[in-house]
């Protein structure tokens, strides 16, 4: 995932995209093009975005897929791209909240971060969403195929257990075919489970 320039809106949220990715804040604001930015925003929530705006995105794969991929350890994966704008502020925030879930192993895992728009030169110059787990736990980046589908690449990132979040956490257990995942979007409803502040649960319940 070569990355090169990130959209930042203050020296705080450069400080503290370092401990989430570990990126130079010397290239903090060079190279994305704010209309490109904006423009992704709008295909990424299906609309513009408002004081906090949303987008749900899953796969679930079945057996017949997994058994041609023998070396894909997810067997289904859940995506909440979240963008607000708080209170008396001009800047948008963006977050993620990743559920996987693994074909030999029970349970559900989870993780989150924040994010900033970033470049893939390696694609062309693509706009994505570039995400990371706090302090080196590793992260995703997100672009969108089309209008209803987006694509999710990773190499590491952190995940805990749904049940037990306060035990110790540690990398996804990723196979060979498990860097690169097509998402389709879905009704909101369908995220609800990554969720845990009760107050965003019913905002984004309305939605």
């Amino acid at each position: 995932m070569k990355r090169t320039a990130l959209l930042i809106p203050t020296l705080a949220a450069s400080a503290a995209l370092v401990c989430l990715a570990g990126i130079d804040p010397g290239h903090a604001q060079e190279g994305v093009d704010k209309a490109k930015a904006a423009a992704f925003d709008t295909r990424m929530f299906a609309g513009p975005v408002s004081q906090k705006t949303y987008a749900c995105f899953v796969r679930r794969y079945d057996a017949n897929h997994l058994a041609q991929h023998p070396r894909q350890k997810v067997s289904a994966m859940k995506l909440l791209v979240t963008a607000e704008v708080p209170p008396e502020e001009n800047t948008v925030n963006y977050s993620f909240r990743l559920g996987v879930q693994y074909r030999h192993r029970p349970g559900k895992f989870d993780s989150s971060g924040s994010c900033r728009h970033v470049i893939a030169e390696d694609h062309g110059d693509e706009i994505r969403l570039g995400c990371g787990v706090d302090c080196d736990g590793g992260g995703i980046d997100v672009a969108m195929k089309d209008d209803n589908s987006a694509i999710v690449r990773l190499e590491r990132i952190r995940v805990w257990d749904r049940k037990k979040p306060d035990d110790d956490a540690g990398d996804a257990q990723l196979g060979a075919d498990d860097k690169v995942f097509r998402v389709d979007r879905v009704d909101l409803r369908e995220c609800a489970e990554l969720v845990t502040d009760r107050k965003e649960l019913a905002a984004l319940k309305q939605k």
